[in-house]
């Protein structure tokens, strides 16, 4: 269906050459210095390896090395190794010498034994329809899920974006944090700063959203993305 809908017409040109130096600065990106793959504290529900991930984190929270910590508490070097590297389990007694010499609770070398892992699941059709700035040009926002609290200090939104007949395109959005697009039916131009990219399914779009940026030439419709937004806890969107 041809495009009705747009404030001017895109050069395509223009599109393809923001399109080309994308993947060309992708191209450059360095080796990424996190394995998505690797696994993380294995043994994280082991109560030893809870309470040795909290011993070393409040040490090096204080600048104090092994050894200051075995000075202060009267253990040794290998018991302190053991217990840090969470292949012993210390005594109550042990423990509270610790929390004295560290200055925190007791309790705060359990907290990560006891810390609640969050995860969301929504069935198809089942995210919830919300309000956001594009809504009143017709633009549908589906949130697929939200953890309003987590260890990565790091607030995520995942949308399903839809625009049909009804939609028009809208003064730029600008907000907070980093943005995710992936097109999954239709054809648009979207707009970030001065470029413009014409998207087709699987193809992604991934931008600072302090930018100005939002859909330039609504091209097929329906269109239908996902767009997630993540920004830090506390900072609002």
């Amino acid at each position: 269906m041809a495009a009705r809908k747009s404030r001017k017409k895109p050069v395509q040109e223009r599109a393809g050459s923001a399109t080309h130096g994308a993947e060309r600065s992708l191209a450059r990106v360095s080796p990424l210095s996190q394995n998505p793959h690797a696994v993380k504290n294995t043994r994280e529900k082991v109560l030893e390896v809870a309470i040795g991930h909290e011993v070393r984190a409040f040490r090096k929270k204080l600048g104090i090395t092994v050894a200051d910590l075995a000075a202060a508490t009267d253990l040794s070097l290998g018991m302190l190794s053991k217990i840090e590297n969470g292949v012993t389990s210390p005594s109550l007694t042990t423990l509270q010498t610790l929390s004295r010499a560290l200055g925190v609770p007791l309790t705060a070398f359990l907290r990560r034994f006891e810390e609640d892992r969050k995860a969301v699941f929504v069935k198809a059709g089942e995210g919830v329809d919300v309000e956001r700035r594009g809504t009143r040009a017709g633009h549908q926002y589906n949130l697929l899920g939200y953890i309003a609290s987590n260890t990565a200090g790091v607030m995520v939104e995942p949308y399903l974006i839809t625009l049909t007949e009804d939609s028009d395109v809208f003064p730029t959005f600008q907000h907070d944090g980093m943005e995710f697009l992936y097109i999954l039916e239709g054809e648009v131009v979207y707009r970030h700063a001065s470029n413009l990219y014409r998207m087709l399914p699987g193809d992604s779009l991934f931008f600072d959203a302090d930018a100005p940026h939002g859909p330039e030439e609504l091209t097929k419709l329906p269109i239908r993305y996902l767009s997630i937004i993540s920004y830090r806890q506390n900072n609002g969107d």
